[in-house]
């Protein structure tokens, strides 16, 4: 025996009668990633340079009704499905009597926590503009000029329907009207532009939902949220009701959440001593994703913004996104009481863009040549974010 040579051989051939080892497998392609790179910044400007084509897109005039014809167009050339309008009336109220308006206007009360919060830091001066005089560009200021009248009113909407549940949807808004004497490019072609960049993702022929989404683009923001009122009032009480019985339609899912988006362009961040704010855009700017504290649904609101916020952490390009409790004058208002409802936005809505941040709020500034590709990109990062947050609630595969 020669134990010194016998045991190498014996190692050798156990190591040969070893099955092969398979070699490592790279995981599987991220669906929400490819979703996400699918946005374009050029394709998201160009949207948004649509838009402005209808001025400022004021509701009740001609160029308004053009701009719901052609956002109804566009969707529908990316394959966007269930298309519909919400119909309603819109009466302007009728102004107060002089004898009924207080001698001084109402101190505001900033002691809860609710509203849009107490303002801090400086302030700037903040309004509608209503003198047609000062929009310098003549070509805005003759498409701005038909005066709104009262009457029908309409807003569009489409739908990914579900594959797995169409029954449940999320409701993904941005309102289309805006006025001042501008184009209305940020406030809010910047959002409206937003969620039909969405819709045109997810509409693609290879995008396959276990959940529904409904893209809504509301009307008649600016006069108090009515559009987005007459949504509710009209289609609360249809949610998840199978029509015709039997044929596995549902013309209102189960609403699981409203994310409304409301200018999405400027974060310059807070007035200077002297009333004026920086040319560009801050490189610390954020998305700002807002619920109301003071809501029936907060708690799940906030569970929902939370869960944005991540996304936006994994998949947005250049900007993070912070959280705020203080939602107030927006689209998602009207939702808030019934349904997990948040909002995006450049800024905080009472705190910041009621303390004048933004000069071009309601201003004929609002112009598509006043914002910078590093503006419009602020707006594609709030983009990519709800892209992806959704893109996971409603379990998107590619296919």
């Amino acid at each position: 025996m020669i134990p010194s040579i016998r045991r190498p051989v014996i190692w050798v051939l156990a190591v040969l009668a070893l099955p092969p080892v398979a070699p490592a497998q790279e995981p599987p392609p991220d669906p929400v990633a490819q979703l996400v790179s699918r946005l374009d910044l050029e394709q998201y400007k160009a949207t948004i340079k649509g838009l402005t084509q209808f001025g400022d897109r004021r509701q009740g005039t001609d160029r308004n009704r053009n701009a719901v014809n052609w956002i109804e167009a566009q969707l529908r050339s990316y394959g966007c499905t269930d298309i519909g309008r919400i119909k309603y009336d819109y009466q302007a109220p009728a102004p107060r009597a002089a004898a009924d308006r207080p001698a001084t206007p109402p101190v505001r009360d900033t002691s809860r926590a609710s509203g849009g919060g107490r303002y801090r830091g400086l302030r700037a001066r903040t309004g509608v503009n209503t003198d047609s005089l000062k929009q310098p560009d003549a070509r805005v200021r003759a498409i701005d000029m038909q005066p709104t009248t009262p009457g029908a009113r309409e807003e569009v909407y489409c739908t990914k329907v579900g594959s797995g549940h169409p029954n449940e949807m999320y409701i993904v808004g941005g309102h289309m009207d805006g006025h001042g004497w501008g184009e209305a490019a940020n406030d809010d072609g910047s959002g409206t532009a937003l969620v039909m960049q969405l819709a045109r993702v997810f509409s693609a022929p290879d995008v396959h939902t276990d959940r529904s989404i409904r893209f809504v683009l509301w009307n008649n923001e600016e006069t108090g949220l009515n559009g987005a009122r007459a949504y509710v009032e009209q289609r609360q009480a249809l949610q998840g009701k199978e029509d015709p019985p039997g044929s596995g339609k549902y013309p209102e899912p189960t609403w699981l959440g409203m994310i409304q988006h409301d200018m999405m362009l400027w974060d310059h961040g807070m007035p200077r001593a002297d009333g004026t704010l920086s040319p560009e855009q801050r490189p610390e700017a954020d998305v700002n994703i807002e619920f109301q504290s003071s809501a029936k649904f907060a708690p799940q609101a906030q569970q929902l913004a939370f869960a944005f916020q991540v996304a936006n952490e994994k998949y947005a390009t250049d900007y993070p996104a912070t959280v705020g409790a203080h939602m107030t004058n927006t689209d998602s208002a009207p939702f808030q009481d019934v349904v997990a409802a948040i909002s995006l936005r450049e800024n905080e809505r009472g705190t910041h863009i009621g303390a004048g941040w933004d000069p071009n709020w309601h201003q004929p500034t609002d112009v598509f040549t006043t914002y910078s590709d590093k503006d419009f990109r602020l707006g594609l990062n709030a983009a990519q974010t709800t892209l992806a947050a959704i893109a996971g609630l409603v379990g998107a595969t590619l296919k």
